[in-house]
């Protein structure tokens, strides 16, 4: 997945809900405002990078999700599932 490749190995390493919970933990930092600029720019680009691994782990299990459909004649069979 080329989006990966601009992910640091840290934040590739960590599941989706570490992800986004250090996420979560970044934008409430963020916009409290009270810390220097230099870390607020480190916590961004850390955020963004947390933001990339969280959704291409989202459409890497979107990717696995079949959805069960039922032809005309009973047959069984799957398709793609879309999530909108």
């Amino acid at each position: 997945m080329a989006d990966l490749a601009n992910i640091p190995p840290d934040v590739a390493a960590l599941s989706f809900e570490d992800a986004l919970s250090e996420l979560e933990r970044i934008v409430r930092q963020l916009e409290d405002g009270r810390g220097k600029l230099d870390d607020a720019i480190s916590s961004y680009e850390r955020g963004t990078a947390l933001k990339r691994h969280c959704e291409a782990k989202l459409r890497e299990a979107q990717a696995k999700i079949d959805r069960i459909t039922v032809a005309a004649d009973g047959t069984l069979g799957t398709e793609p599932a879309r999530i909108d």
